[in-house]
């Protein structure tokens, strides 16, 4: 069954409607609480929520020039005070806590008027704090009044059931992702924009849609394909056509109809990825070894290829017992690129390249086809 005919965003259940089986690539609309009440126990690997941060914005916002800001005015994220915020944001992460898996996670962005009273809720309902996020906005709104420091990031709070929980990290795919430097918590995206920002008679859809970036990060962090994520601020979905993209299942619930609309037809022209494409960096005790010698011995690196690193630098030839020279200097693909550099150690695998159509390729990509050459 495809996305367009899962999703029912023009008839939607009730939330009082039992539920035996998880309504999978589903939006879900009313309250989220109601609804999170009505999902079974220990069923969603992972929550993403985006709740409304309660700016309490009194009146309009203009620019030096007079003309309007279009910022957060919505009648969603008004609460009578913080008392009453509180109480909103304690229930659902109760919920929430409920029908997390027990190596599940849960990730609540927000922004300084908000991310710490949600903090200090998580911690009292058990949850176990792993990181906070700096999402480092590459293009902030500035302050317009310019009575305050530009507000240019907003805050991730990252948490598992509890300090002794097991978790998914992709600890590998991060490293990967960021040219084989360990990730750090701090983030840096652009602000959504351009053909990715939903607009609606020249007006954004919603205020703060997220940037895809930012929730494809988040999801090949904390999940596994075919894993179920749910969350419970739906907004215009974005949660929903990047979990699409990366073979994710997803739940969303979200109470404004134009959202739901926007949701669903962008959902529906989401691509997914292909399966040799999700297919991430495995942890280092999960991959098979594969030796440099193993590929020349299949044909897969012949002797004689000239490898270089990726300035060009140096250049070595591939010798038939897998060992690589370099004028008088000779050795492994990892030594002989220490030698080379004056360094203690070297990462031969990335530190090598190989001409591919034109183009510098690391030796790793020939290691990542053997592996899936032969995997079963």
């Amino acid at each position: 069954m495809g996305v367009l005919e899962k999703v029912r965003a023009r008839s939607p259940k009730t939330a009082a409607e039992p539920r035996a089986a998880l309504p999978l690539d589903t939006i879900l609309q009313g309250d989220c609480i109601a609804h999170m009440r009505a999902l079974p126990t220990a069923s969603v690997d992972m929550i993403f929520a985006d709740p409304p941060y309660n700016l309490q914005l009194g009146g309009d916002l203009n620019r030096p020039d007079g003309s309007h800001v279009d910022a957060v005015t919505d009648a969603w994220d008004k609460f009578d005070s913080f008392a009453s915020y509180d109480r909103f944001t304690r229930d659902w992460l109760a919920e929430a806590r409920r029908i997390l898996k027990p190596d599940g996670t849960i990730w609540v962005i927000g922004s300084y008027h908000n991310i710490f009273r949600v903090g200090a809720a998580i911690q009292d309902l058990g949850f176990w704090i792993l990181n906070d996020i700096v999402w480092r906005k590459a293009n902030p709104m500035p302050n317009f009044r310019g009575t305050r420091f530009t507000n240019a990031h907003e805050t991730l709070i990252w948490a598992s059931m509890g300090e002794k929980s097991k978790y998914t990290f992709n600890y590998r795919s991060m490293k990967t992702l960021n040219d084989e430097l360990q990730m750090r918590s701090d983030w840096e995206f652009p602000i959504c924009g351009g053909p990715e920002r939903l607009k609606k008679d020249g007006h954004k859809v919603h205020p703060t849609q997220k940037p895809e970036a930012l929730l494809y990060r988040v999801l090949l962090a904390a999940t596994h394909p075919g894993d179920v994520v749910l969350d419970p601020f739906f907004g215009t979905g974005t949660t929903g056509a990047v979990a699409k993209r990366l073979g994710r299942r997803w739940i969303g619930i979200e109470r404004e109809g134009v959202y739901i609309d926007a949701a669903t037809q962008r959902i529906a022209e989401a691509l997914p990825l292909d399966e040799s494409s999700l297919r991430t960096m495995q942890a280092p005790k999960g991959t098979p070894r594969v030796a440099f010698g193993t590929l020349v011995e299949n044909g897969m690196v012949a002797p004689g290829m000239v490898l270089t690193d990726a300035k060009r630098r140096f250049q070595a030839v591939v010798r038939a017992d897998g060992s690589l020279a370099c004028g008088v200097e000779s050795g492994s693909i990892h030594k002989l690129g220490a030698t080379l550099q004056g360094a203690p150690s070297c990462n031969g695998w990335t530190f090598w390249h190989h001409e591919h159509e034109g183009r510098l390729q690391a030796i790793d990509t020939l290691r990542q086809t053997y592996l899936l050459a032969t995997q079963p």
